[in-house]
């Protein structure tokens, strides 16, 4: 594999590789994708084949420009101010698609996500390409997102589909966009995000949340958008989310101790309150925006441990910024969720 910086050569040949149809695994301000010409079937199927990713899992396109936003779907009035106001950034659209994306990227379905990233490297790539990149997060289907660049390193540096990966440190938002679907009489969120719900009303009065982002998905029922299986981005390890006080999440932990080797994942300042077992800070619930950009380093930091077994992490209340987290650790969790204050 490749190692590209953000340089100006570097990104010209990161777009040949492209161009050529090959796989390379780009930094976003969300989490890092790995990238393929949309529009080339063959180049999206290495994706599916890299990541070991369910061929009924929709990707996400990711344009550089508004002009070509219509080559690729049917934009609505609303999706015009939606990206008016939050483009480029961490949101994507579902809208119905054209005939110019294939149905590999799409899972068959009628509808194509599209997104425009902030990330100058990112966008700067899409721009050099010419032509949208789907792009889903770089990791093996399954386990937590790489939100830096040595996860790339970890997961994907003796890829056989992966020929290249542009280090752009660490991603800013450190979970998957925020995704909308406005294929339906009611505009609908399908995956939280750094685009808040609450900033999305401002925009879309009407906007509703679908069940699957606090549910499972109902068995049979197809993907909408990524990230909406029940199990998802999670470590090897058994994970078990708290909520609660720091104190009766200490409780609950002891009174089932059986020996496993365990990791707590806490809030900062929480070390010494779990000071018989092994902890990972990864931000304060008050800044829910800290826990978003450290979660799935965090995780991966816990299951790297040596002998882990177990994982138990502190989870803040599905509000605002902190409803992406709570949506992520859900199913890294497989929907483990105990309230440590009703427990005891």
């Amino acid at each position: 594999m490749l190692i590209l910086s953000s340089s100006s050569e570097d990104l010209c040949t990161c777009s040949r590789l492209l161009k050529n149809g090959d796989i390379v695994a780009i930094p976003t301000e969300t989490v890092y994708g790995l990238a393929a010409n949309a529009l080339d079937g063959d180049a999206v199927k290495k994706i599916f084949l890299a990541k070991g990713r369910p061929a009924d899992n929709p990707l996400i396109i990711h344009i550089s420009d508004i002009s070509s936003f219509s080559e690729y779907c049917f934009p609505t009035e609303s999706a015009y101010r939606l990206a008016e106001k939050f483009w480029p950034g961490p949101l994507t659209m579902i809208l119905p698609k054209k005939p110019v994306v294939p149905d590999i990227v799409t899972a068959g379905l009628s509808s194509v996500a599209v997104r425009m990233p902030s990330h100058p490297t990112a966008h700067k790539i899409v721009s050099l390409c010419g032509f949208p990149l789907a792009a889903p997060s770089a990791n093996i289907s399954g386990k937590p997102s790489p939100t830096r660049f040595e996860h790339i390193i970890n997961d994907l540096s003796q890829n056989e589909y992966v020929s290249a990966a542009v280090n752009g440190g660490n991603c800013e938002c450190g979970v998957e966009s925020t995704v909308v679907s406005l294929v339906s009489e009611k505009p609908c969120l399908l995956r939280p995000g750094a685009i808040t719900v609450e900033m999305l009303r401002q925009v879309l009065p009407d906007l509703t949340v679908a069940d699957a982002v606090l549910q499972r998905l109902p068995k049979n029922e197809k993907a909408l958008s990524p990230g909406l299986m029940h199990k998802h981005y999670a470590p090897d390890a058994e994970t078990v989310c708290l909520t609660g006080s720091a104190d009766s999440a200490l409780r609950y932990i002891k009174k089932r101790d059986t020996g496993k080797k365990t990791i707590v994942i806490c809030f900062d300042g929480e070390e010494d309150v779990f000071s018989d077992y092994f902890t990972i800070p990864y931000g304060s619930p008050n800044k829910p925006e800290t826990l978003a950009e450290n979660v799935f380093a965090a995780l991966r930091s816990a299951d790297a441990e040596k002998g882990c077994e177990l994982i138990y992490v502190r989870c803040a209340p599905p509000e605002r910024e902190g409803l992406a987290v709570y949506n992520r650790l859900l199913r890294a969790s497989d929907f483990t969720v105990i309230d440590t204050e009703e427990c005891l």
